[in-house]
């Protein structure tokens, strides 16, 4: 593990950094020349990571073990950033998880982490670096969200629902931030190549076998958007369609379609 220096170039904090779309993500920014802040509850794939970025890009990282379930984290993360005299240019908000099941029947612990990771932590990270950003009038935000975000999905109900707020607050906070020389980005993968599906317990669902993306392309796409100042991307044509259609059907269609995708394949 390298250590921050004050006088480092820019720097980029990404959440979920030890794998799928977050790891993607620090390839292209050390690949651009960025410094990383790598958050992760993998201390050891952190250190991996932080290694191959340094050899492959020469990028300086500096590596935070941190469970973003933990309320605790977020406000960790901010303090220890101040503590090495890193300024954050750029917040990828990426750390998030979900977990298929009946509601009612769904553990309330797993369902209160789903949403410290999805929704608390990811606003009070963003709360926290935005105020400098705003000082320094320049900085970029990147919050990933889903195609799961623009509809309601059974079984995975607070997972969709909690995507729904990242699209909403980005969104708006795009907005808020016009002329202040700051952009907010919503990223909304479908499904894509990552360890999510096994962690949610949806490998064998419809939903899964119908379409996949590769993590490095929708790293890429995402983070053109983000460089571009874009509000919102849906990657890949599948999920520009299936987003696209949702605009134009009925609601309980919709919730009867999603049941069906959300069932295991047989």
């Amino acid at each position: 593990m390298s250590q921050a220096k004050t006088t480092a170039g820019r720097w980029a904090l990404i959440t979920g950094a030890s794998g799928g779309i977050g790891y993607e993500l620090c390839r292209l920014f050390a690949l651009d020349g960025f410094n990383v802040v790598l958050v992760s509850r993998n201390a050891e794939q952190l250190a991996n990571v932080a290694r191959e970025l340094e050899h492959l890009y020469s990028s300086k990282s500096f590596v935070l073990p941190k469970d973003m379930s933990d309320p605790a984290a977020a406000g960790e993360i901010h303090a220890e950033v101040r503590k090495q005299g890193i300024s954050i240019d750029i917040l990828v908000n990426n750390a998030g998880f979900g977990d298929l099941g009946s509601f009612a029947m769904e553990a309330w612990e797993v369902q209160r982490q789903m949403l410290q990771v999805n929704i608390t932590g990811l606003v009070q990270l963003t709360r926290l670096f935005l105020p400098e950003m705003i000082k320094h009038r320049q900085g970029r935000i990147l919050n990933i969200s889903s195609t799961a975000a623009f509809s309601p999905v059974p079984y995975m109900a607070v997972y969709a629902a909690a995507k729904a707020f990242v699209l909403s607050f980005t969104q708006a906070l795009s907005a808020e931030l016009e002329g202040t020389g700051i952009t907010a980005t919503a990223l909304c993968p479908g499904v894509t190549s990552t360890g999510f599906a096994r962690r949610a317990k949806t490998e064998h669902t419809w939903l899964v076998r119908l379409n996949r993306m590769n993590a490095a392309d929708v790293a890429r796409i995402g983070y053109r958007a983000l460089m571009k100042g874009r509000a919102r991307v849906v990657p890949g044509w599948f999920n520009k369609l299936l987003t696209g259609s949702i605009r134009f059907s009925h609601p309980a269609l919709l919730l009867k379609v999603s049941k069906i995708l959300m069932r295991p394949a047989t």
